[in-house]
């Protein structure tokens, strides 16, 4: 068994405090310096790192009641206090190579070394109060379970929604978005139940800020829930979409969810110039503080699929194409953001999230604005799909996805996923 010999305060053998090593090759020691490699605080069942303190009485340091004076003068006269020894060096397994150092000057693993080093470096973060819980509504009493969206309900209005923005304030999440299920007698080809000033979404608005005056409520702003059509806009008889008479009912829209006490709302349509026409409306109206989120970009995409069966509002006939982007396209992007900028948007968002990473980060290059991401609800059931299955740890990659868009540059985050996610950031079980 080989043994060494280290003085407390400078290497030399009187004094020493005895380490015993099993199967551990010589330290290397330059300079009275003993060389020491960072580690984890794991514990190699081949070593046996043994403390100082567990040498001696693990009790407090008493002190000895001499001034500070006395302590340097002792100092000066060589009579160093006692300090625990430099620790040992960990072995390497058997058989590991013995190499010259690499001559770098830079290790970037160095500020990697520790959980500590790791927090302290960290460049982005994610809270509750980045993060937007989407809520599904309906007329009745009972929640609805999601088929396709396991854990997600369509809520009572009245009871079950109130429980979940109770449970959702309860972990930091104080910012909501309201998505209607709406009854197919109430839809028409116009939408004209979008403004219904006593509808389902400025009903619910007026019962949430009457029981959480502080919570924020966003508001979409389209026509599909109400449309016998299932599209955004009004369908003229020919298939095609018509822009500016559906930028005139979607302002009707806007201003109804104002009044009933929106803090912001959300134009996800896609037609042209819409975000002017509201940001005018409502001034019109006295509504100078209610803030418009637009969906600045917003794809043409294959992972909205659930949130349609949530809402039972598929397109009765062909797609969205002609008004939402190709998911082909970037710079198109920058088109969508400069008009949204100058027509008085407050926050751009991009939707989907984690596929458009790249457009997220285009836009958070060129605009001053917040940007905000849709963690969608085809990404929000991939994830869920695959932890039921084993095949991922659910809540990790839960957590690494909402970090990347936080990376990308989204400030907010609308994701399915908030109650769940800031339950684990604060630490707590469901």
């Amino acid at each position: 068994m080989a043994s060494m010999m280290l003085n407390s305060a400078n290497g030399c053998a009187s004094g020493a405090v005895k380490f015993d090593r099993v199967g551990l090759m010589p330290l290397e020691v330059h300079h009275n310096f003993l060389c020491v490699r960072p580690t984890s605080n794991k514990i190699s069942p081949r070593m046996v790192r043994v403390r100082a303190s567990q040498t001696r009485d693990n009790g407090p340091i008493k002190k000895s009641g001499i001034s500070d004076e006395e302590c340097e003068a002792a100092v000066v006269a060589g009579n160093i206090p006692e300090a625990p020894p430099v620790p040992q060096k960990p072995a390497a397994p058997a058989g590991t190579p013995v190499v010259p150092l690499l001559p770098l000057s830079r290790r970037p693993r160095r500020n990697r070394r520790s959980p500590a080093l790791r927090s302290a470096f960290q460049e982005t973060t994610l809270s509750p109060a980045n993060l937007v819980y989407p809520l599904f509504i309906h007329e009745g009493e009972e929640d609805t379970p999601i088929g396709a969206m396991p854990g997600c309900y369509r809520l009572g209005w009245r009871h079950g929604l109130v429980e979940e923005v109770s449970k959702a304030r309860g972990v930091g999440v104080n910012s909501i978005v309201l998505f209607p299920k709406v009854p197919d007698a109430l839809k028409t080809p116009t939408g004209d139940e979008a403004y219904n000033e006593n509808g389902l979404v400025p009903r619910t608005i007026r019962l949430l800020k009457d029981k959480f005056p502080d919570l924020i409520i966003y508001t979409d702003v389209a026509l599909d829930p109400y449309s016998s059509d299932g599209h955004d806009g009004i369908v003229r008889e020919d298939g095609v979409i018509m822009n500016d008479e559906t930028v005139h009912q979607l302002c009707k829209q806007a201003v109804a969810q104002a009044k009933a006490g929106a803090d912001v709302v959300s134009p996800s349509d896609m037609m042209d110039g819409r975000v002017g026409a509201i940001r005018a409306a409502l001034d019109a109206e006295g509504f100078h503080h209610v803030s418009i989120m637009s969906y600045t970009a917003k794809y043409a995409s294959s992972f909205y699929g659930p949130f349609r069966e949530a809402l039972d509002s598929n397109p009765r006939f062909g797609d969205k194409k002609t008004y939402q982007m190709n998911p082909a396209n970037y710079r198109e992007a920058l088109i969508e953001t400069r008009e949204d900028e100058s027509e008085g948007a407050d926050i751009l968002l991009v939707k989907p999230g984690l596929p458009y990473l790249d457009i997220i980060r285009l836009l958070r290059d060129n605009s001053p604005l917040p940007i905000a991401a849709y963690q969608v609800s085809g990404e929000y059931s991939m994830i869920k799909a695959g932890g039921v299955l084993k095949m991922i740890d659910e809540e990790k990659v839960m957590m690494e996805s909402l970090m990347c868009l936080r990376r990308a540059g989204a400030d907010i985050i609308l994701t399915y996923f908030a109650l769940q996610a800031a339950t684990s950031l604060c630490g707590e079980k469901r």
